[in-house]
């Protein structure tokens, strides 16, 4: 699924044979048992983002990450040498969590010389060694050197931070994320430090909503206030200018109606005073946009949607992006992670943009979140098993069978060789 196709007019999936095109299944959003091979072959083996440089900006930074769908706890630390390294968060002597504040299952974030830990006071440098034991000579042979932190495998990749529990990465970083997404590489990142967080708890698989962010098909039913039916053509479907695949990430580009263009009748009342909302601030920064933002050469682009499997979107409308982090926390609940990121206001007026540009997207974005409880209860109770996928829901298709092909992959290397 590396390749580009540029499709025919009106067809994406079937330049994709091997997707097909008939009805698909969602029980791999609700069966228990597929969800225990999906953490095993999917959130133990591929490259997860778990945070930005900006979040360890000096020696001692450190973050830590709760990811229940691998059952570990994680630090993020900089180290004395600049370096940025994830280890386990695990107590070498006895197995105690070892960095947490007043609540053990809650991340926390800091700066420190060390970590102590608070059952027996062992502590370890930034770079994971041992570096103390309370009374050393009551252990029998004890040597330091084998008992530092235990490491997990860390890469950054245009300030993203990814951490890999597979113990031999099948791929590099930059081979896993391949040339669509790499093709972002000269995007100003970094200097889009000015965060608007948001979290939610959701009750649906991780799968069903990252599902609603892959078509725009649903928009003029779900969110009427985002194209208005006044506005749109007579009887023209709303339709997403290009869509791309390769390997198991994804990609979707919109044109559209920039917001500002509408009637005023069809905005909030706060966007209108603010010049700000849906689409951001209606003025932003000059920003130098890299090949690989448009990659579909959409004369009128207004956003592309770079879906990196397996759990991370990044949502990029030019001067700004939007990121979003789907969590699994059981076979049918996930912890969903977003925020907005900008250049850093130069004014109060460009503050206000901002923070009115973050809200209106949570609406929109809550807006999907509230249907998913209804679709996963729909889906568990197992009555209809085959769904129809239009050509506009090609992304959807992919992702549920990527996924089900790397937990087969993971069962056929674990079956014994036949003698």
């Amino acid at each position: 699924m590396g390749r580009f196709p540029k499709p025919a007019e009106g067809s994406w999936t079937e330049h994709y044979p091997e997707l097909g095109t008939g009805p698909v299944s969602f029980r791999d959003s609700t069966s228990p048992e597929f969800y225990e091979l999906e953490r095993e072959a999917v959130f133990k083996r591929a490259w997860l983002n778990v945070g930005r440089v900006e979040e360890v900006p000096r020696v001692g930074s450190y973050f830590t990450k709760e990811i229940d769908a691998a059952k570990v706890s994680v630090i993020v630390v900089k180290g004395r040498d600049e370096q940025i390294r994830a280890f386990y968060n695990v107590c070498r002597h006895r197995g105690n969590k070892l960095v947490w504040n007043d609540f053990p299952n809650e991340e926390t974030s800091g700066t420190c010389r060390q970590f102590t830990c608070k059952y027996h006071g062992w502590r370890y440098d930034l770079e994971g060694a041992l570096t103390f034991v309370q009374q050393p000579d009551e252990f029998f042979g004890l040597d330091n050197a084998r008992y530092g932190l235990k490491p997990v495998h860390c890469d950054v990749w245009n300030g993203f931070i990814f951490i890999n529990f597979d113990p031999e990465p099948r791929q590099s970083l930059r081979e896993f994320l391949g040339p669509m997404i790499t093709g972002l590489d000269g995007y100003p990142f970094e200097k889009l430090t000015e965060r608007y967080d948001f979290v939610a708890h959701n009750n649906s698989n991780w799968k069903i909503f990252a599902d609603a962010f892959q078509e725009y098909y649903h928009v003029p039913s779900l969110h009427p206030q985002q194209v208005p039916s006044a506005v749109r053509q007579p009887n023209a479907a709303f339709e997403c200018a290009h869509f791309q695949i390769d390997g198991p990430h994804r990609l979707v580009s919109t044109s559209g109606t920039r917001r500002w263009k509408m009637p005023p009748e069809f905005m909030y009342p706060i966007e209108r005073v603010t010049r700000s909302g849906l689409v951001g601030p209606w003025r932003t920064p000059e920003t130098p946009l890299p090949a690989g933002l448009n990659p579909g050469n959409i004369e009128s682009w207004g956003i592309s949607n770079f879906q990196i499997f397996p759990n991370l979107e990044i949502l990029i409308y030019g001067g700004w992006y939007l990121l979003y982090r789907y969590w699994p926390t059981s076979h049918n609940t996930h912890k969903f992670e977003a925020y907005t990121a900008f250049h850093p206001a130069r004014t109060a007026r460009e503050r206000i943009e901002h923070e009115v540009a973050a809200v209106v997207l949570k609406e929109f974005a809550l807006q999907d979140a509230g249907m998913l409880g209804g679709t996963q209860a729909a889906l568990e109770t197992g009555v209809v098993d085959d769904f129809p996928l239009n050509d506009q829901e090609i992304l959807v298709r992919h992702l549920h069978k990527v996924v089900v092909d790397w937990v087969e992959e993971y069962q056929s290397e674990r079956v014994p060789a036949e003698v």
